[in-house]
């Protein structure tokens, strides 16, 4: 059971998404918060540059957590989160993209309202939305997409796996888009799994470091997904969008340039 000291003032805390990377893509509600907080815990694909928005005086915590690499257990992100507010602190938890799209935010936020903290939230731009959008193409359209999902590659440790047949057929029944976020390591038993649903054809584009300097992307078809990602040397963190919309990105990258006038 948690005991709050009453010497100490109760503090607050901020469930703040950072977005996919790029800091002009920050809200102002983001960056408000950021610039106010005493304490920050930080996730490992936050940019150094939206850090560099908090105060001199703020005392900066990396609490990493990446697929496949050493990361700080999620039981001790919650537990510094909650000892920081009891000592009065005004906590940021920064975490890159949206904190209740693939987050944890809702795990943090259900520990600290238990021990009776109050949470807000600032929504972020998610890199699904974000990478698509670079290339210029939408990820729902009138005319080929009637809605979007967004689902994780990378399940729970002992949960079940996700039926990617059934979530195929459902999406070329549905005319829905797939965003696959943590799918890279998994990708080519999700691109086995899709192609029982899907046509082989089906446009996908793979986004690696959304909104970044260092973005890449590769567009390729659903039949050719896990050749394409090792000949193009893509890797995490990356987004996987699988449907007809991104065939938008080709028309952008076919539009003519615009006209030239002499001076």
């Amino acid at each position: 059971m948690n005991h709050i000291s009453p010497s100490l003032p109760m503090g607050r805390c901020t469930l703040v998404g950072a977005g996919p990377g790029d800091p002009d893509l920050l809200t102002l509600k983001a960056l408000k918060a950021i610039q106010a907080a005493s304490v920050l815990l930080v996730d490992d694909l936050v940019s150094d540059a939206i850090v560099a928005h908090a105060a001199p005086t703020a005392r900066i915590v990396y609490v990493g957590k990446r697929g496949g690499c050493k990361s700080t257990p999620q039981a001790f992100i919650e537990k510094l989160m909650l000892q920081a507010v009891q000592d009065g602190e005004n906590v940021v938890r920064l975490k890159g993209g949206d904190p209740f799209i693939f987050g944890r935010g809702g795990e943090e936020v259900e520990h600290l309202r238990a021990a009776g903290i109050e949470v807000e939230v600032v929504n972020g731009i998610t890199a699904g939305l974000a990478g698509l959008s670079s290339l210029g193409a939408p990820l729902t359209h009138r005319a080929h997409a009637r809605g979007v999902v967004f689902i994780t590659g990378h399940a729970k440790p002992g949960a079940d796996d996700t039926d990617w047949a059934q979530l195929a057929a459902t999406a070329n029944a549905l005319r829905l888009t797939l965003v696959i976020y943590m799918g890279m390591r998994g990708a080519a038993h999700i691109q086995q799994g899709l192609l029982q649903g899907l046509a082989p054809q089906t446009p996908v584009a793979v986004i690696q470091n959304a909104s970044l300097e260092k973005q890449r992307h590769a567009v390729t078809t659903l039949g050719a997904l896990q050749a394409t990602i090792e000949a193009e040397k893509l890797a995490s963190p990356s987004v996987i969008v699988v449907g007809d919309v991104v065939q938008g990105v080709a028309a952008w990258a076919a539009a003519p340039a615009p006209a030239q006038h002499a001076a």
